[in-house]
């Protein structure tokens, strides 16, 4: 009996990427170097934020593009940017969102089954566009943590993020204001993590009890009351800057759980302000980056 020939994976083709050479207007640009599209395809390809030019989206026909920039035609179109109340779409293609979550809303629903979520904020986000759009968390944050998050629009997305998290992750940069002056005032926190019945992260220093964590950690400004950090992740633990923080005797501000006893803004002041990887699909390089909030400039 014959096998029946095993059938191949589907091959995903670069991009091409198009070349500046002179100073030249987006649409003629487009229209000389795409022969084969006509001038509403190349409309439609800038509507949609299809057209990158050196990795941003570019939607002005007028364009004026420079020698040695480059362009690429996505096949993903990307949404515009986006605001509801406790979150901000600021990236969207067919197979990513990215958002910048407030302070004060979880990530996903707990056991105490609260509705208002980053999740169901996307979920009903993803059904207006879509009947059978579908919304997949792929890490969280704190819900008194603001900052970039990440969520895949398929579960095959979210399974190819989720186990190659360590590969396609190029970047992750906190901020963090926190009590007293931090000295020295940059270095590197290490130990295993560990969490309680109750909830309870701790930190310990004997290797079998627990994960391994590290976190590098600088600072931006400090004024003797409070220092400003910038914190890089070298691994992604629950809780791992608050309690790291706590370690060194810095708690965040207004972080009661983990030992501040401030809390001059009303909030905990943490926030995740970078984000980069290497798109899951495509695998273009992005990037994306976020103020520090005004409250915790405010303590300066």
């Amino acid at each position: 009996m014959n096998e029946k020939p095993k059938r191949k994976g589907r091959i995903t083709r670069p991009e091409p990427v198009l070349t500046v050479t002179g100073p030249e207007d987006l649409m003629n640009f487009l229209i000389r170097m795409l022969p084969h599209k006509n001038r509403d395809n190349i409309k439609t390809y800038l509507r949609d934020n299809q057209v990158l030019v050196d990795g941003d989206p570019v939607s002005q026909y007028n364009y004026q593009l420079r020698p040695g920039q480059q362009v690429v035609i996505s096949k993903n179109k990307i949404s515009k940017k986006k605001t509801y109340r406790g979150i901000s779409i600021i990236y969207e293609d067919n197979d990513l969102i990215i958002i910048d979550k407030h302070a004060g809303v979880l990530s996903v629903a707990t056991d105490n089954k609260e509705k208002f979520t980053a999740y169901s904020i996307l979920y009903d986000h993803v059904k207006r566009k879509n009947p059978d759009g579908k919304i997949f968390i792929v890490h969280r944050l704190d819900r008194e943590t603001s900052g970039l998050m990440m969520f895949a629009k398929s579960a095959k997305v979210q399974k190819k993020l989720q186990e190659n998290w360590n590969d396609i992750i190029r970047e992750r940069v906190y901020v963090a204001a926190v009590q007293g002056e931090v000295n020295p005032p940059q270095g590197e926190i290490s130990s295993y993590l560990r969490e309680n019945k109750g909830m309870m992260v701790f930190s310990s220093q004997d290797g079998d009890d627990g994960k391994y964590a590290v976190t590098h950690y600088e600072t931006i400004r400090g004024n003797g009351m409070f220092t400003l950090l910038r914190m890089s992740l070298r691994t992604g633990r629950k809780n791992q800057i608050r309690v790291h923080l706590q370690d060194i005797g810095h708690p965040i501000v207004g972080d009661k759980k983990y030992g501040s006893k401030v809390n001059p803004i009303s909030r905990l002041a943490l926030h995740a302000q970078v984000l980069a990887f290497q798109h899951p699909v495509n695998s273009r390089e992005l990037r994306f980056e976020t103020s520090v909030p005004r409250k915790f400039q405010e303590l300066f």
